[in-house]
C-alpha cells in the first residue's frame, strides 16, 4: 500500500464462526448470563449456518417483545420476517413442544398441592404465548395426585365454548375424584371475565352431585395468572 498501511485482511467468514464459538463456551459457562437475544441466537444458528443472525434475533424480539414470544409466535407472523426458514420455525415448535413436556413431567403423577409452582410452571409454558384461548383440565384422583392433563377446547382469541357435561363425563371416565380447570388469556391478563365466572358456576354445579370436586380455575396471562380459589370465587 502506498501509505504503508496493510490491507484487511480479515475473512468475515471466520469473524463469524469465531464468535459463535466464543457464544458457545461463553453459554455452556454460565447459561444464566446470556441475554435473551443471545440465547435466540444459539437457536438460530442450528437453521441458519452462514450468517450473522445476532442482527435477526434482536429484530424477532423487538416484533414480538420477549424470547417466549419469539418461541410462541404464530407461523404466519413469522413467515413475514426476513431470514426465518420453515427449519427455523419448526425448531421454535420443537422447543416449544421440549419445555412443555419437561414441566409437564414435574407434575405428573404427582400430588399437585405440594407442587404447585411447578405446575403453574408447567402451565405458563403450555398456555402463556398462546394466540388464541384454550381450555384443559387437570384430572385428580382421591389423593390429588395428576393422573390425565387434557385440552378440552380451543376456541378464538377472546372465547372458548366450554360444556359442563362433557368436563364431567371425562372426569368420570378417568375415574377422577377432582379437577382442576385451566385456560389462557391471549390479551395476557388473566382477570376472570363474567362468562369465565358463570361457566365455572356451571361445572361446579354439574360435578358436586356426582362427587366431583372442582379444586380450582386457573387463569393464565402473559407472566401472570387468576385462581378462582384465591379470589373467592369458588
Amino acid at each position: 500500500m502506498p501509505d504503508g498501511s496493510r490491507p484487511n485482511t480479515t475473512n468475515p467468514a471466520n469473524h463469524m464462526t469465531g464468535h459463535r464459538e466464543r457464544l458457545r463456551k461463553r453459554f455452556v459457562a454460565s447459561p444464566a448470563a446470556v441475554p435473551d437475544y443471545e440465547l435466540l441466537e444459539l437457536i438460530l444458528f442450528r437453521t441458519i449456518p452462514r450468517r450473522d443472525v445476532k442482527p435477526l434475533a434482536k429484530e424477532l424480539i423487538a416484533t414480538f417483545g420477549s424470547f417466549g414470544a419469539v418461541i410462541h409466535a404464530d407461523p404466519s407472523r413469522l413467515n413475514d420476517v426476513k431470514g426465518i426458514s420453515d427449519a427455523t420455525i419448526a425448531d421454535f415448535a420443537i422447543l416449544r413442544e421440549t419445555t412443555a413436556r419437561l414441566t409437564q413431567a414435574k407434575v405428573m403423577k404427582r400430588e399437585v398441592i405440594s407442587s404447585w409452582g411447578e405446575l403453574l410452571d408447567y402451565c405458563f409454558a403450555a398456555m402463556a404465548h398462546n394466540a388464541i384461548e384454550q381450555f384443559r383440565i387437570l384430572f385428580l384422583d382421591r389423593q390429588n395426585v395428576l393422573i390425565a392433563d387434557e385440552v378440552q377446547q380451543t376456541g378464538t382469541v377472546d372465547h372458548t365454548p366450554v360444556y359442563p357435561r362433557e368436563v364431567v363425563k371425562r372426569a368420570l371416565a378417568l375415574n377422577a375424584s377432582a379437577i382442576i380447570l385451566v385456560h389462557n388469556h391471549p390479551s395476557g391478563d388473566p382477570t376472570p371475565s363474567r362468562e369465565d365466572i358463570e361457566m365455572t358456576k356451571q361445572i361446579i354445579d354439574t360435578a358436586k352431585p356426582l362427587g366431583i370436586a372442582v379444586h380450582d380455575h386457573l387463569v393464565i396471562g402473559k407472566g401472570k395468572h387468576a385462581s378462582f380459589k384465591s379470589l373467592g370465587l369458588i
